[in-house]
């Protein structure tokens, strides 16, 4: 253990006796030194109820309401691990994750209840916050101060679900040192500072808003503002309201907020800065230019296995310089990919050979998942750690981010990366959220397909292809589905593995272009269509031979 590695424990404790404002909650406020005394309180009781020789874990079923960051301080000063319950599991998919990561406690409030019951969590205690017995529990501990020397660097303090397109979840192990040193990375790179606000409305059972927003804030002794859910249309009324100066974001929230009505004072707001995901280098210029905000796009595994900072004179559209150690390799040949090679627009040219996996031959903090060896050795073998997002890599050393591993797609022996052909077809003058994935291929690999949110022409459609000069002949989708709202998940990302799930097969309309007509306008896909593509499925010799679906007079 390195002596002169933080814990979180220290850094709740450090804030007893500041009296200034710290936590704001649907117009009420906490002081930093009423956060701490709530964190130790709740700390002892943990001491106290846990069972002996238990795993010290606790799970929380929250909202973004004051008592998650209390939990987090509590089962810091405690030396206990945290897990973040989602709560748009259901049924035994909720148990698994309660049970796989042996908590012995439950946290939540009565909003939730329903989602527990009739559920079989044997040995586990539910507690809830807005209950009689709750209050009467915290009331005999309410003179505790917090003890930070309980809490060691290398001792558990999260254990955060990261889902894939398969597979159930895996808890993500952070200990109470990777965590302090990742909210110290972040002051240091923002120059987050004492007196400025940050903005929580992520939801905290994902890492983004622990690890990017409530751990930085906590390091510099910055305050803190809460939203229950993330809500679009109240965004900038709580930053004004708060005096928030940063925010993270993940997935759509930030296409989100800018579909909201433009007023002529967007610009005056106390927001220096948001950092995030998934905003795209589009919506990222759009928001800097409404809101006066700078959107700094950061790229960290939510393992820790890997990581990529902004720096300025970074190229629009990257993620930042590699560091030593960060490659991007062929996954198939382990070896490195030739570098990107842009034409005069800035658009990629080669992405067939330039795009690969980015790996990790460094050192790296990545701590495990919490009873998955399986999962592990996928994310750390050959002596590196596979980050399972694609990127590619310039001539200048700078990363650009194509997309998770599990969105490549092989068309007719050409792997091509979702994120490329989303990028694409974002330009599309009718299109609000594009998602692009792959389905099968009735004689081999895959075909593409995609998912639009907004308004779609199909021959309108078919020239805005024919007239990008970067879509490859592989790229254009062979399917179409128009949707009102695109599905997302719980964090605001697109719900890919739903998409996926569904294929063609669907209650939104669908066009499409059958194989061999690939410079026509699409036309809708019908249920004999559909017959006839899982017929070919079934028997892809027979559709090789039969060849395209003919097309109705």
């Amino acid at each position: 253990m390195e002596s002169n590695r933080r814990t979180v424990a220290e850094l709740v404790a450090e804030r007893w006796g500041d009296h200034r404002p710290g936590l704001w909650f649907e117009g009420r406020a906490l002081t930093h030194h009423e956060v701490a005394a709530g964190a130790a309180a709740r700390a002892a009781l943990l001491a106290d109820l846990l069972p002996a020789g238990a795993e010290p874990h606790v799970g929380v079923l929250l909202d973004n309401t004051p008592e998650y960051p209390l939990w987090l301080g509590a089962a810091a000063l405690a030396g206990a691990a945290l897990a973040g319950i989602n709560p748009t599991r259901r049924g035994p998919e909720l148990a698994r994750d309660i049970l796989h990561t042996e908590c012995r406690m439950v946290i939540t409030e009565r909003t939730h209840l329903p989602l527990l019951a009739d559920l079989e969590l044997p040995g586990v205690r539910l507690l809830l916050t807005d209950s009689e017995e709750y209050g009467d529990l915290l009331a005999s501990y309410t003179g505790a101060a917090p003890d930070a020397s309980r809490a060691a660097p290398d001792e558990r303090l999260l254990l955060y679900f990261t889902s894939g397109s398969t597979g159930a979840p895996k808890a993500a192990i952070c200990t109470q040192g990777r965590l302090a040193a990742a909210g110290a990375s972040l002051v240091g790179q923002f120059g987050v500072r004492r007196d400025d606000v940050h903005y929580v409305c992520m939801p905290m059972f994902h890492g983004n808003a622990v690890i990017a927003d409530w751990a930085p804030a906590l390091a510099a002794g910055a305050g803190v503002a809460l939203r229950r859910r993330f809500s679009a249309s109240g965004f900038l009324a709580d930053v004004r309201q708060y005096g928030a100066t940063y925010f993270t974001y993940v997935g759509r929230a930030v296409q989100y907020v800018l579909a909201t009505e433009e007023r002529e004072d967007d610009r005056d707001n106390p927001l220096r800065l948001g950092f995030g995901t998934e905003a795209g280098a589009v919506d990222a210029a759009a928001f800097e230019r409404r809101f006066g905000v700078r959107l700094v796009e950061g790229y960290g595994s939510s393992e820790g296995g890997a990581a990529v900072q902004w720096s300025p004179g970074t190229p629009s559209g990257a993620v930042g310089r590699a560091a030593p150690g960060l490659v991007v390799l062929d996954p198939e040949s382990r070896k490195e990919c030739p570098r990107a090679v842009f034409d005069a627009a800035g658009r990629l040219v080669n992405g067939d050979e330039a795009i690969g996996e980015l790996v990790n031959q460094g050192p790296n903090p990545f701590e495990g998942y919490w009873r998955n060896p399986a999962a592990e050795a996928e994310r750390r073998h050959d002596g590196w750690y596979w980050t399972g997002d694609l990127f590619y890599r310039d001539f200048d050393g700078y990363l650009y981010f194509a997309g998770r591993t599990d969105d490549r797609l092989r068309v007719d022996s050409e792997n091509l990366a979702a994120a490329m052909i989303e990028n694409i077809l974002a330009r599309y003058g009718g299109a609000e959220a594009v998602a692009v994935y792959a389905v099968p291929d009735p004689v081999t690999g895959d075909q593409v397909m995609a998912t639009l949110a907004g308004n779609f022409d199909p021959a309108a459609f078919a020239d805005f292809l024919a007239a990008q000069p970067d879509l490859g002949t592989k790229m254009a989708p062979r399917f179409v589905r128009v949707v009102r709202r695109m599905p997302v998940t719980a964090t605001n990302k697109i719900h890919r593995a739903q998409l996926r799930r569904q294929g063609f097969r669907c209650a939104d309309p669908v066009w499409w272009r059958p194989p061999g007509d690939q410079t026509s306008p699409y036309r809708r896909l019908t249920r004999e269509d559909i017959e006839a593509l899982l017929a070919a499925t079934r028997n892809p010799s027979e559709a090789h031979r039969r060849g395209p679906t003919p097309r109705p007079r």
